[in-house]
């Protein structure tokens, strides 16, 4: 059986890494977490990551490089992450979510991340370029 694909976006900008703390479903709100959704029917990943963060915080983004690993999420789904440039718009919390955090890579222990994204948010951190 094929597991169905969620995609998740590490939104980096100036050396900081985006957090989205979750509003819903119940067990999973007030938990951090890389913003994104599922991928739908015809759709790439890619493609899917820029339309799930134009859905769930209005900017526009470009999908760079997919972080190596997949993890595994509820029956029958996995996660992929990929490192994403914002290229227009300031990220609002729309869909799913109730708060928005820029977190520098000394920062990104300050807040509960979901399990699942742990290890993907740890390779994310050592690609960060440091800040001149």
């Amino acid at each position: 059986m094929n597991s169905s694909v969620v995609v998740a976006g590490a939104v980096c900008d100036q050396g900081r890494l985006l957090a989205a703390r979750r509003s819903a479903p119940p067990e999973l709100a007030g938990r951090w977490e890389l913003p994104g959704g599922k991928v739908e029917p015809g759709e790439t990943g890619e493609q899917a990551l820029v339309r799930e963060l134009r859905e769930e915080l209005g900017v526009e983004t470009e999908a760079l490089e997919r972080i190596p690993g997949a993890w595994p999420l509820k029956a029958g789904y996995v996660l992929h992450v990929w490192t994403v440039r914002l290229l227009s718009g300031v990220p609002q919390p729309l869909e799913d979510h109730d708060e928005l955090r820029w977190l520098a890579p000394d920062e990104v222990d300050q807040v509960d991340w979901l399990d699942q994204d742990r290890p993907a948010v740890a390779e994310v951190v050592r690609r960060i370029p440091a800040r001149p």
